[in-house]
């Protein structure tokens, strides 16, 4: 049976369960539960913390869990990202007073706060600088004005809460995180991992993409296809007028209505989107 880790709690445990649901395996009905069973497809879950599931894969205690990219990295983990699941991301940044610090070299010779040590500590050794890594949990923004820190390392997505604690990001990015699915290091091929994926990959593609449907004058149909490539080549099939064929290709989400717009435009007529629910490719 496949032992499979998921985060037990937040919005990455929502997310999480989510996607796995929608990719047809069982999942719990109450934060209470913290082992589930699914016979059905032949796995477990196991629901932790999400800083723990980088330890428990890595030690092979479970097949593969799903956790953040930030978390995989610090925890320093014998574990390995196969495959990124598209929800969860944030930025990681340096942050300081204005006029403190510029550059991420400034930050030799200073402390720095943050929740994510070994993330941080691994990103300034690859750079070269030596500085002191101070190990905070939670509300690190409030370091520096208590003394504690010169620079903060955080997760930053609008940058409000930093402007309120009178600080501003500096340098390049740390990381671009998100979920990923994590394996141990090394491990070897696995159908029931191969399975997982594949359920994974089809709920990515059935969220970016819909199902477009449309009729289009045969004359105009390599310019409609132009714009509906679908993934490989769109179905077109005749129609019971001779002058019109069906047509229907996968079409980003993001650009439904563009598409839409173009399509109409060209002469294309009854028009209609579906959600797509699951998928192979």
């Amino acid at each position: 049976m496949l032992r499979i880790a998921v985060p037990n709690k937040g919005a990455l445990s929502e997310s999480a369960s989510a996607m796995l649901r929608e990719s047809g395996y069982r999942q719990r009905s109450s934060t209470r539960e913290l082992v589930l069973a699914d016979p059905e497809n032949g796995v477990e879950f196991f629901f932790l913390r999400p800083r723990d599931i980088a330890v428990y894969v890595g030690s092979g205690t479970l097949d593969v869990g799903i956790t953040g990219r930030d978390l995989l990295l610090d925890s320093g983990a014998d574990a390995t990202e196969v495959m990124s699941l598209g929800f969860g991301t944030s930025t990681f940044r340096f942050a300081a007073r204005p006029g403190v610090v510029a550059d991420v070299k400034d930050i030799a010779g200073r402390r720095v706060a943050t929740s994510y040590p070994g993330l941080v500590e691994s990103y300034l050794d690859e750079l070269g600088v030596k500085a002191d890594v101070v190990r905070l949990d939670g509300a690190v923004e409030t370091s520096v004005s208590l003394g504690v820190a010169d620079v903060i390392a955080d997760v930053v997505e609008t940058g409000t809460t930093l402007r309120g604690a009178g600080l501003e990001v500096f340098g390049e990015p740390i990381l671009h995180s998100e979920a990923v699915l994590i394996r141990r290091t090394g491990a070897g091929e696995d159908a029931a991992v191969d399975v997982l994926q594949r359920r994974l990959q089809g709920v990515l593609v059935a969220r970016r993409y819909v199902m477009m449907d449309y009729d289009v004058r045969v004359d105009l149909v390599e310019q409609a296809c132009s714009l509906t490539p679908g993934l490989e080549s769109p179905t077109v099939s005749p129609l019971h007028d001779k002058g019109w064929v069906a047509v229907r290709a996968m079409v980003p989400r993001a650009s439904t209505n563009q598409v839409m717009d173009e399509l109409y435009s060209l002469g294309a007529r009854a028009i209609l989107v579906t959600d797509i629910l699951a998928c192979r490719l």
